[in-house]
């Protein structure tokens, strides 16, 4: 049999659940009531996790639970209880993205299948063995990566035995995800914790673009999937988890299409164009054709186009798929009391049914009997051979083979659903201490050019591991690698020559440059971009070779006290804090990079400006404000380091902060305090 990969369809209410499966997906994935990136949907509270798995599991539907956000220190117990709480509901997956929850659930529930969300933001294989070390049988991968570097990350993951996972249609966020802080920033509201704001589909504006710099046009590679199978992508997923259930089902169903037949109707390509879409869709990144081709909106056109679609997509799951096949033996006999077995190939269930009478005038045929017992219509069911023995001149009632069939229906039905559960010892949550470092700074900054010749006591600093790096007497040295990976050949060829140059710590902020760094026996610190966010994701860092780490910048100097940690830690305590990484330059919905100079500018719809800078391939919108901290000093928790992270200050800028820092002077200018003194839902 030829490899089919997997449909994997959202559902945010029980209304989607059945447009899903009825539209033909493989396995749909939901969220709990806490701890999903879709926290606005309607979600599933226990009771509805347990409906769900059954009827799912009836109809040969997994069930995977997306429990991936990043976690407060405060709620390791609670988010470890709802995947407890899943896997005994039977659930068939956990998506995650805290690296800290799943070590704890690979620990203490070793058979519970662990796939790692597109929140952990990975686009480059050399992290796939990590992640199956961890435990993870899955991976979602970014969407951002071309179908040149999927074919390759799919070789790698294909000799290791991980399985990959692609998004194939659906909203398209302008940052690469896991990477996001412009909702968490501007409204508190984090879109790493589920609860994104949207603020992209607002207004930003570069020079030259429409006004809506940061929305893109909606996903659509229905027509690569042939390819995206040869591949051997195992899963592909739509999103939509917060969309009405005719858009679930209108992509579901041309998903469907698209696998078994290779093509999609063209009405209901128009129909799934118009149910949903901002001015079309986008294969941008797929083809690596990344620009202004890609940016959309949606505009009022769409919203009336979508009105006229509802009618047909109802009928697309208003009744059951029969997808399931079964194999049927009757026995009706003489003096004995009639049977019907069935079975799916895995489970075999016998219905007992009442003796059959002798007839009086016409004597009961067997295709009589075949035809009652195969009508399925109203199940999952349906049935790809019969057998049926029948002695002669016997009378049964059609009421009678009909009860015999449900009877043996709801016995396969309870078969399928069956939940088998081991039990685990659960992990202790006591024991969360205070860090106890001694601050010291370390500086960050963007080019060469912008290092003063008095550091005022600073003797380390950052810089980009693609400058041509000097010696700098009594300075250590730290490369930091780029936050997308689009080559892993290239960054080992960079890193083996910035060790022949002396250079031994690395600054990463993806698995995979961590992975990459410590294979060439690089000291690694880690990033704000790895999200560690409690005492658990920053013991499993530890474990896989990160030798310090940046807590993440949405967390509240309350929480940091509430932090335990076995490496040193260090904070964001100055800058401009990177919002978004995108893989499509924003400002390339206005102008071309000839005729930039990596330095563009967004402007929101009340006039604030924020710079745009690129980098390998890569982009990174900054905060229109810097975070200062110089006056605060001795209310921040007793941290290792603060990180003065300089993008685009001149160098008399820069010497003027870190006399600033060095004496606790007030703030001047336009300032923020980042999210240090909120809390963030």
């Amino acid at each position: 049999m030829a490899f089919c990969p997997e449909i994997l369809s959202p559902v945010g209410s029980p209304e989607s659940l059945s447009a899903a499966v009825r539209s033909g997906a493989d396995a749909v994935y939901i969220g709990a009531k806490q701890f999903s990136a879709r926290r606005n949907a309607d979600n599933f509270d226990d009771n509805d996790i347990i409906e769900t798995v059954r009827y799912c599991h009836i109809r040969g539907v997994k069930v995977y639970l997306a429990l991936n956000i990043m976690i407060k220190q405060s709620e390791l117990q609670a988010a470890f209880d709802t995947a407890l709480t899943a896997y005994k509901c039977g659930v068939d997956a956990i998506i995650i993205s805290d690296l800290g929850l799943a070590s704890l659930l690979h620990k203490h529930i070793p058979d519970l299948q662990l796939h790692a969300s597109t929140q952990m933001t990975v686009h480059s294989p050399a992290c796939l063995k990590l992640l199956k070390e961890l435990g993870f049988t899955r991976v979602v991968v970014s969407r951002e990566m071309s179908k040149q570097e999927l074919q390759q990350f799919c070789v790698v993951a294909n000799k290791i035995g991980i399985e990959v996972e692609v998004f194939v249609h659906g909203a398209l966020c302008m940052s690469v995800s896991g990477q996001c802080l412009l909702s968490s920033v501007l409204g508190a509201r984090s879109g790493n914790r589920g609860l994104c704001a949207g603020p992209c589909r607002l207004p930003f504006k570069a020079q030259n673009g429409t006004g809506y710099d940061l929305s893109l046009k909606d996903l659509c590679l229905y027509e690569y999937i042939n390819q995206l199978k040869d591949m051997g992508v195992a899963s592909l997923k739509i999103e939509g988890r917060m969309k009405r259930p005719e858009y679930v089902s209108a992509a579901t169903a041309a998903c469907r299409q698209a696998v078994d037949n290779g093509f999609i109707e063209p009405k209901l390509f128009e129909t799934l164009q118009n149910v949903f879409s901002r001015s079309g869709f986008t294969d941008g990144y797929y083809k690596g054709a990344l620009g202004r081709d890609m940016f959309g909106i949606r505009t009022k056109d769409d919203v009336i186009a979508a009105g006229d679609t509802y009618s047909y997509l109802h009928e697309l799951y208003r009744a059951e798929r029969q997808s399931v096949s079964v194999k049927m033996q009757a026995e009706i006999l003489c003096d004995k009391p009639m049977k019907l077995t069935i079975t799916d190939g895995k489970n075999t269930v016998s219905a007992i049914g009442d003796i059959p009478q002798a007839a009086k005038t016409r004597a009961l045929e067997k295709a009589t009997v075949s035809d009652s017992l195969t009508k399925l219509g109203n199940t999952p069911y349906y049935c790809n051979d019969i057998n049926v023995k029948l002695d002669d001149g016997l009378f049964v009632a059609a009421s009678q083979l009909n009860a015999l069939r449900r009877d043996a229906i709801e016995q396969l039905d309870s078969k399928r659903s069956e939940i088998v559960v081991n039990e685990y010892t659960l992990p202790d949550f006591e024991g969360i201490g205070n860090l106890n470092g001694k601050k010291h700074f370390i500086a960050r900054f963007a080019s060469i050019e912008q290092i003063p010749q008095n550091l005022n006591e600073i003797r380390t600093i950052i810089l980009p591991y693609e400058c041509n790096i000097p010696h700098i007497d009594g300075v250590e040295i730290i490369a930091e690698l780029p936050r997308y990976i689009s080559s892993d050949s290239i960054i080992e060829k960079r890193l083996k020559a910035l060790k022949e140059q002396g250079i031994t710590t690395a600054y990463c902020g993806n698995l995979s440059a961590v992975t990459l760094a410590k294979s060439l026996g690089f000291k690694v610190i880690g990033s704000i971009g790895l999200n560690a966010n409690n005492s658990a994701s920053i013991k499993t860092y530890k474990e896989i070779g990160v030798d310090e780490i940046m807590l993440s910048a949405e967390i509240s100097l309350k929480e940091i006290k509430d932090i335990a940690a076995e490496i040193p830690v260090g904070i964001f305590a100055y800058g401009r804090l990177p919002l978004m990484l995108t893989r499509n330059c924003p400002i390339k919905n206005g102008k071309t990079c000839a005729d930039c100079d990596k330095k563009g500018t967004l402007i929101d719809r009340k006039g604030i400006e924020f710079p745009v800078m690129c980098r390998e391939g890569y982009s990174e919108m900054l905060n229109s404000a810097q975070l200062y901290m110089g006056d605060r000093l001795d209310e921040i928790p007793a941290v290792d380091y603060l990180l003065l992270y300089f993008t685009n200050e001149t160098k008399d800028e820069i010497i003027t902060i870190i006399n600033s820092y060095n004496q606790n002077k007030q703030p001047t200018g336009e300032y923020t305090r980042n999210l240090y003194y909120r809390d963030l839902i």
